[in-house]
């Protein structure tokens, strides 16, 4: 396994000039994507990419996501996600990610809950012992980054 990093950081990414929308400014489904593309690379490093459903017949399916649009992106700009696991047990992954222009600044937040699946099902499955152990592996150094006010926040209108 690579050395973990903390967070860990995507490679840069472009925004592509089909997701900018009619105000002008990149999509909100294409936040998705980004961080979607963002967790794909932490999957990866894990072991856990595209070989991982083609030899052992598993995978990850999102269960949940909660994103905020911090600042609008635009065509030309290049991001990074920065990606940490938050919590684990034997079935899900409970992380949160940022999405950082390439000048540092905060454009969107994305937390989410990911199951791993045994997809001769589908269904939720326990991780594998040596996958649980790449899981604990990251959990040991995640776990002293510091824990981020947008984590747990809930969506509400708040009355007076």
């Amino acid at each position: 396994m690579p050395t973990i990093q903390a967070p860990h950081l995507s490679p840069l990414m472009d925004i592509e000039e089909d997701w900018i929308d009619y105000n002008g400014h990149l999509n909100m489904a294409y936040y998705n994507v980004l961080f979607d593309r963002g967790c794909d690379v932490f999957f990866e490093q894990l072991g856990l990419g595209p070989h991982y459903i083609k030899e052992r017949n598993f995978s990850f399916y999102t269960a949940e996501a909660h994103v905020r649009y911090v600042r609008e992106l635009h065509l030309g700009h290049k991001v990074r996600v920065a990606m940490q696991l938050v919590d684990f047990d034997e079935k899900r992954i409970h992380a949160y990610s940022e999405l950082f222009h390439e000048d540092g600044w905060l454009s969107a937040t994305c937390e989410t809950m990911s199951l791993h699946i045994d997809m001769a099902g589908p269904r939720v499955a326990p991780f594998p012992d040596d996958v649980m152990e790449k899981v604990r592996k990251v959990d040991a150094v995640h776990r002293n980054l510091p824990r981020s006010e947008n984590i747990g926040r809930t969506i509400e209108i708040r009355r007076k």
